[in-house]
């Protein structure tokens, strides 16, 4: 009868194995959702900066501007790879504190009002389609950048100092988004079309 029934022991230690893959299953289903789960851009710790350089025959006689641009909300789904972000036009602001607050405010006039024309485009919003992660320390991403009403495909390399920090720069170009760079004094003093971003992005715990 003994062998019909089989070892006792055998019989305890497979019943203990179930139990456990079971409960390493378990664990996983509960734990991956968790880690895979997406993450909001801190934006009170974050930051992104826009650098607005001049040109021309008497660009000496003209400014280069330092803009705040306020990240709205944003987050990173590690599950998809996707990072997506959203910044308010209107929100934008000149810095530039060696210009008198005069020439500040007109300044921030003519970007609101003329550049980004922010009562007809409001938001400013960047959503990638790709992310490189074959270095873990230097992500190179794709995405398209929707400003000025138009949507265009950019690319740029992030340096990932660890989980939650970032930071990177990309070139955007005026024109390609349907914007005219300023130009004063008959064309001798413009804008540069190349615009240079400037970011730092910290994920919430």
């Amino acid at each position: 009868m003994s062998l019909l029934r089989g070892n006792p022991c055998e019989g305890r230690s497979r019943a203990h194995l179930y139990a456990a893959l079971a409960c390493v299953v378990v664990t996983l289903a509960v734990v991956r959702p968790a880690l895979a789960s997406p993450r909001a851009i801190d934006v009170q710790h974050s930051k992104i900066t826009v650098l607005v350089y001049k040109q021309g025959l008497f660009s000496f006689l003209a400014d280069n501007h330092t803009i705040d641009a306020p990240i709205a909300s944003g987050r990173y789904d590690s599950a998809t790879k996707t990072i997506e972000l959203t910044v308010e036009a209107a929100k934008l602001r000149v810095l530039d504190p060696k210009l008198p607050a005069s020439r500040r405010d007109s300044v921030q006039a003519a970007m609101t009002e003329q550049v980004l024309d922010a009562a007809k485009y409001p938001t400013i919003s960047f959503r990638s389609t790709a992310i490189d992660e074959r270095d873990p320390k230097r992500w190179t991403i794709t995405g398209n950048l929707t400003l000025h009403g138009a949507t265009r495909p950019v690319t740029f390399v992030v340096q990932r100092a660890d989980a939650s920090h970032f930071t990177g720069s990309a070139t955007i170009i005026q024109t390609a988004f349907g914007i005219t760079p300023i130009r004063v004094a008959g064309g001798t003093v413009s804008v540069k079309d190349e615009v240079t971003v400037e970011f730092e992005i910290a994920l919430s715990p």
